[in-house]
């Protein structure tokens, strides 16, 4: 993806503390007081220009999402969506998603998105996939017992590829599906790149795997 650089995002992130987290890890293992609730909390890692997050969680209002995106010229792009619904069940992290443990503890989280995430094709990349287990260790390292991993993708390669890492990593398979806007799948929320992609035809891959423990 290539970005278009905003010198004024830095500034704009700063202004809005109470929608993109400033120094989100003094609330490591502490989220549900940023919410001031105890509704469970589903993340959405590289979450880009929000679109996702935000419509769930106007679908959702009881559950609290926090995007994680670490390019300031596209989080604020998010946080134009979230000025804009002032939704209390969201908030957004400009952090980087190889650092998850700095942020968050065991329990939580109870559920991670990860939507159209870069494929990394070339082998020499594989540990920048976020299925490569590590990052599926650290998915499991913040969440509840039995948490769950929602993926979507248009690459079939990163969806067979997520598929093989799942399984070897001892998830649990709970749903599939190979054409998702086929499917008899309700409430489908599109990210700006499902609706780029399925509008040039191209097939839209959705799985959600369980943590066994």
């Amino acid at each position: 993806m290539r970005l278009r650089n905003k010198p004024w995002a830095k500034e704009k992130i700063d202004q809005h503390p109470q929608y993109i987290v400033a120094n989100p890890e003094l609330h490591k293992g502490k989220w549900l007081e940023v919410f001031n609730n105890n509704q469970p909390i589903h993340i959405e890692v590289g979450t880009g220009k929000g679109r996702f997050v935000t419509e769930m969680a106007k679908a959702n209002p009881d559950i609290n999402y926090i995007g994680i995106e670490k390019y300031d010229s596209v989080i604020v792009i998010a946080l134009d969506l979230l000025i804009e619904a002032d939704l209390p069940n969201l908030r957004l992290l400009n952090v980087n998603a190889d650092e998850l443990d700095k942020y968050f503890t065991k329990n939580d989280v109870d559920r991670v998105y990860l939507n159209f995430s870069d494929p990394w094709p070339k082998s020499r990349h594989e540990k920048r996939r976020l299925t490569y287990k590590d990052y599926l260790k650290s998915y499991e390292d913040i969440m509840i017992d039995k948490g769950e991993i929602h993926f979507k993708t248009d690459n079939q390669g990163l969806f067979e590829y997520s598929l093989k890492s799942f399984s070897a990593y001892g998830l649990l398979l709970t749903y599939l599906s190979l054409d998702l806007h086929k499917a008899d799948f309700e409430g489908n929320i599109m990210t700006e790149y499902e609706q780029k992609f399925s509008e040039m035809g191209n097939r839209i891959y959705r799985c959600e795997v369980k943590y066994q423990n």
